[in-house]
């Protein structure tokens, strides 16, 4: 199926371009976006006509695009969620969720603009790209942990499995000296009573 581009569509063409397409990917993405139209004559003559003020609307737009880029791009958001020791999310994180986050930071975004190349289903830092405007792209990152203080710390470099491991280390650590001290004192206990009982000894001796 043929289609004329009304603006720049990542991996297939420029606006103005007559491109081949499946007939699916028109009907369910390109025409309801309003990214396309059939290669009619009447809608190539029609694109003509009406080309100056489309490109005039897509410098605009994308001049605010770039504007919100300088802003967005490189942003993180924290995400809460419930998960398991081992960092799985009880659940996932969508677009939607980045969304929701990201405009609640004040970056009026949607859901339909982030691509997600697989739902997010552990903790730890998420990239994420966030379609602007057709020529402009921003990234950023979230960070999913089950609380602030956890983000704190993967924000920092480190994951939860790292903090689990340090805690476990410690934990050994402090049981071992435990153990040291219970030792130490055993032996101090049978250090005196040798000492006592050669005292003892020596006392019969000169007795």
């Amino acid at each position: 199926m043929q289609v004329i581009l009304l603006e720049r569509v990542s991996k297939l063409g420029q606006m103005g371009d007559v491109v081949d397409v499946k007939p699916g990917y028109a009907r369910n993405f390109l025409l309801p976006q309003g990214k396309a139209k059939t290669a009619s004559e009447t809608n190539i003559a029609a694109f003509e006509k009406q080309k100056s003020q489309l490109e005039a609307q897509n410098l605009e737009t994308k001049k605010e695009a770039d504007a919100l880029l300088g802003k967005l791009d490189g942003q993180t958001f924290i995400v809460i969620r419930s998960a398991s020791d081992s960092g799985a999310l009880y659940g996932s994180v969508s677009p939607r969720d980045a969304a929701e986050v990201a405009t609640s930071e004040g970056f009026s975004i949607n859901r339909k603009q982030i691509s997600l190349v697989k739902p997010i289903k552990e903790l730890g830092l998420h990239e994420m790209s966030v379609v602007l405007h057709p020529e402009v792209t921003a990234t950023i990152v979230l960070n999913v942990a089950r609380s602030n203080e956890e983000a704190e710390l993967q924000a920092s470099g480190k994951s939860i499995q790292d903090v689990a491991a340090e805690a476990e280390a410690e934990a050994e650590f402090e049981i071992a000296e435990l153990f040291d001290d219970i030792g130490s004192a055993a032996l101090d206990e049978e250090v005196e009573e040798d000492r006592e009982a050669d005292t003892k000894e020596a006392d019969e001796t000169i007795s």
